[in-house]
């Protein structure tokens, strides 16, 4: 697989570190909420489930962890721009301060539809923690609900990356960097 790779645009070592950044920031903001916020830690799977995983092992605070499955993409390599949850959560985060964990924010359509579904389901404040931001590809711009904060562990360049739980074609996942695909593996 590493062959496919075009280059290494992040290290393993490098994704450590900015996963323990996040986790700590996320707790210092949350600690110094009065009162400390009863937290769901809702993951968009399946390309976030590594981070999440990462990331909620560094957060020092109690938290309650589910996933949603908001599909945007398919098996291509660009978003449809009309996502749609094809299954919703099993927690209740109604009166919960909810951090949505997402591999990518690229357009921001899933974003947005996400935060809206949570607002809808009473949560009482939605952060987004997104490994890779690219604002450069934004054409939906999300507001995020009461207290809540953007989180961003890398602001990506516009190039199609795999590895640390994002795919193509459900492959790739499993590398430990991210990296850029080479061009003949997905067109």
């Amino acid at each position: 697989m590493d062959s496919h790779i075009e280059r290494v645009l992040w290290t393993q070592d490098q994704i450590a570190a900015r996963v323990s950044s996040l986790a700590s920031q996320i707790s210092a903001d949350l600690s110094a909420l009065s009162p400390p916020p009863s937290v769901a830690v809702v993951g968009v799977a399946t390309g976030a489930f590594l981070f999440l995983a990462d990331l909620v092992r560094l957060i020092r605070l109690p938290v309650s962890v589910d996933f949603v499955r908001a599909e945007s993409y398919g098996s291509g390599t660009e978003s449809s721009g009309r996502p749609r949850i094809s299954s919703g959560l099993k927690l209740d985060v109604k009166g919960k301060h909810v951090i949505l964990v997402e591999d990518i924010v690229d357009t921001g359509s899933t974003v947005a539809c996400l935060v809206e579904h949570l607002k809808s389901k009473g949560a009482t404040s939605v952060s987004v923690c997104t490994f890779l931001d690219k604002p450069a590809r934004r054409k939906v711009q999300f507001e995020l609900v009461g207290q809540g904060k953007f989180y961003a562990g890398f602001e990506c360049p516009d190039y199609f990356v795999v590895g640390y739980g994002m795919d193509f074609a459900e492959l790739y996942r499993n590398l430990p960097y991210v990296g850029v695909l080479k061009p003949e593996h997905y067109k």
